[in-house]
């Protein structure tokens, strides 16, 4: 169905090749899983078969790729509308219309298919994806999962033969991403559809894949193999197969179930000791207080009677299924919505009200690192929009752009923010707020579009940060980021708190939010990989 034939891609100016020297065959009614760390040509070889690469993205294509006998070259992207659906890491990108219906319709309006054909469609997929109840919302005012999900809709209700998906399960809770992932295996499983799919959260994906895609570096030769072998030796992998290289198991689990089956023997090692009790926060006062808030837009509630109480050095993630009011209330933290009910102020008693005070002067306080990083991106640079942070937050120069390397290495100063990855936009403007280190730090789906290695190091500078005093709220899907970082999760549910507590005992509680080694060594409260190898190392040097 796919066919990549000695196929190099190199961009204007670039030093060395996106992507080189692919030579292989997806078959029909393959899923095909892309991996690699970040800058490794990912989202580069998926845009070669729509024909964004090279038609959209400039640069120049070597070789020849056919999607069902048709050569991307000399195919533009809509001449290949019929066959190729693909969503990328951006779903506002995506869209066309202003409504859900309007844009579920779209691609099939401009395919010119029957009417009633059309409507058909349209409520399948609504019901396929769980939309219905969002047919006649404005897609400006839906969650960023849901977005998403609106955007993997719209490609479906065209019948693809092939989909090619970018991160589709990046901003989705886990059990939206469950929905989608049975979505795509019944598609190759019943329709024969191919899907070429890349995704940093491989827990959630790696064990549906048929065969797995690994570029292990910037312009090396990808390797194309049977997942699990492919797992044992790639760079980047899930907390299962982690823990399957840690108590030596080969080949390396791919899912919890694989990982339960084999566990017994770790577990009987681990019975007799103990992760480290975790440190909380200290006795002082409060930099955040929410007390029985309300938020309403227009007249419909978005959060209903939240209390929530932030210390520094304390790390909170906020979890729950999209649009369960975890952006709303990041927002209503700085500002940005003024409460229908209930007080929010920042910085104890002597603090301010975020609604009522001015952004440079809120600055202060709070800074939000917001879902899209667009919004806080404006200069033609990565250093020229660094050096606008120091300015403006009063930082020692090249204090922003040492964020930048420290947890993003090779970014080049001269690139526009807009060629960036998401994730590495995201880690831009995250260094950007980072710059006027403001006690209270909020982030919004900080883990999108993060390799492992890029999240590992994010995880680093925020633990850094909770232990110089700073205080943390991330709204996360991230069940694996929250196990490794929060000292307490808050879980939402249509606007309300159902669950506020310590991590180990609020993930564990709940299938959907449970981290994989807690499957995985279940009932014992273990919850990373990283606490179950120093455990076990200094279990070692003791015996």
């Amino acid at each position: 169905m796919i066919r990549f034939d000695q196929v190099s891609v190199t961009y204007q100016d670039a030093a060395a090749p996106a992507l080189r020297g692919v030579d292989l065959t997806v078959d029909e009614g393959e899923l095909v899983l892309v991996v690699g760390p970040s800058g490794t040509g990912k989202s580069t070889l998926l845009g070669t078969v729509s024909g964004l690469v090279p038609h959209f993205t400039g640069g120049t294509l070597h070789g020849r790729v056919t999607v069902a006998g048709r050569d991307t070259r000399d195919h533009r992207p809509r001449e290949l509308a019929d066959v190729v659906g693909t969503v990328g890491q951006d779903p506002l990108a995506h869209f066309v219309t202003d409504t859900v219906e309007d844009e579920l319709a779209y691609g099939m309006e401009s395919l010119g298919l029957p009417a009633d054909t059309m409507r058909r469609r349209v409520e399948e997929t609504l019901d396929l994806l769980g939309l219905a109840e969002l047919r006649d919302r404005p897609i400006a005012t839906l969650s960023g999962g849901q977005m998403q999900r609106v955007a993997i809709g719209s490609v479906l209700t065209t019948h693809p033969r092939v989909l090619v998906l970018d991160e589709p399960t990046s901003a989705l809770d886990p059990a939206a991403a469950e929905e989608v992932l049975a979505v795509l295996q019944r598609l190759v499983h019943d329709l024969g559809t191919t899907v070429l799919l890349a995704e940093h959260r491989l827990e959630r994906v790696v064990q549906y894949a048929d065969r797995v895609l690994l570029l292990p570096a910037p312009g090396a030769a990808p390797v194309l193999g049977d997942p699990a072998e492919v797992m044992a030796l790639s760079p980047v992998h899930p907390p299962v197969v982690a823990l399957g290289r840690l108590a030596g198991w080969t080949p390396p689990p791919l899912s919890v179930r694989d990982a339960r089956r084999r566990a017994s023997g770790l577990r009987e090692r681990l019975a007799p000791l103990a992760p480290p009790p975790a440190r909380g926060p200290s006795g002082t006062p409060p930099l955040a207080e929410v007390s029985s808030l309300s938020v309403h837009r227009g007249r419909v509630p978005v959060l209903q009677d939240v209390d929530l109480t932030v210390r520094p050095g304390e790390t909170v993630a906020l979890m729950g299924r999209n649009g369960a009011g975890k952006s709303t209330l990041l927002n209503t933290l700085v500002g940005v919505h003024e409460p229908a009910r209930g007080r929010v102020r920042l910085g104890g008693a002597a603090g301010v009200v975020p609604h009522r005070t001015k952004p440079s002067e809120l600055l202060r306080h709070a800074g939000l690192v917001p879902q899209d990083p667009r919004d806080l991106l404006y200069a033609d640079t990565v250093a020229a929009e660094c050096a606008a942070a120091d300015r403006d937050t009063g930082a020692e120069p090249g204090t922003c752009r040492a964020l930048v390397s420290a947890l993003l290495p090779d970014v080049p100063d001269t690139t526009h923010p807009r060629d960036l990855s998401e994730g590495q936009r995201l880690v831009l403007a995250l260094a950007v707020v980072l710059s006027a280190a403001p006690p209270l730090l909020l982030l919004d789906e900080p883990t999108r579009g993060l390799d492992y290695a890029a999240k590992e190091r994010l995880t680093g500078v925020l633990r850094s940060l909770a232990g110089d005093g700073h205080a943390i709220v991330l709204a996360t899907h991230d069940v694996e980021l929250a196990a490794e970082l929060a000292h307490r999760v808050v879980v939402l549910a249509d606007g309300e708190v159902v669950a506020d507590g310590p991590s180990a005992e609020v993930v564990t509680s709940s299938p959907a939010f449970a981290p994989q080694v807690a499957k995985v060594l279940s009932p014992q409260p273990w919850l990373t990989v990283g606490q179950v190898r120093t455990a076990l190392e200094e279990a070692g040097e003791r015996g």
